[in-house]
C-alpha cells in the first residue's frame, strides 16, 4: 500500500514540474508579443499605409537616403519616378521609400 502511494505522490509530482515549466515559458512569450512583435507589427502597418498614399508632388527620402520629390507614379510597376534635381529623375520601387516629409 505504501508503495502505492509514494508512485501517486512521484507522478503527481512530475505533473508540477512540467506546469512549472511551461508556464514562465508562456510568460515569456506574452511579454515577448508585447514588447516586440506588437510593436513591429504596428510600425510595418503605418509604413505600408504611407506607401499607398504616396502621390505625385511628395517630398520623401528613400533608403539610401535619396532626398527628392515624385514627379510621377507608375501603378502597374509599382514603381514611383523622383525628382533628385532640375533635369535628374530617377525611377525607383515603391518599397524603398523610407519616409515621406512634410
Amino acid at each position: 500500500m505504501s508503495n502505492l502511494l509514494s508512485i501517486i505522490t512521484l507522478q503527481a509530482a512530475g505533473g508540477s514540474d512540467m506546469f512549472g515549466f511551461l508556464m514562465p515559458m508562456a510568460l515569456i512569450f506574452v511579454i515577448m508579443y508585447f514588447l516586440i512583435f506588437r510593436p513591429q507589427a504596428k510600425k510595418q502597418k503605418k509604413h505600408q499605409e504611407m506607401l499607398s498614399t504616396l502621390k505625385k508632388g511628395d517630398k520623401v527620402v528613400t533608403a539610401g537616403g535619396i532626398h527628392g520629390s515624385i514627379s510621377g507614379v507608375k501603378e502597374k510597376e509599382q514603381t514611383l519616378i523622383i525628382k533628385i534635381d532640375d533635369n535628374v529623375k530617377v525611377e525607383i520601387g515603391r518599397g524603398s521609400v523610407s519616409r515621406k516629409l512634410d
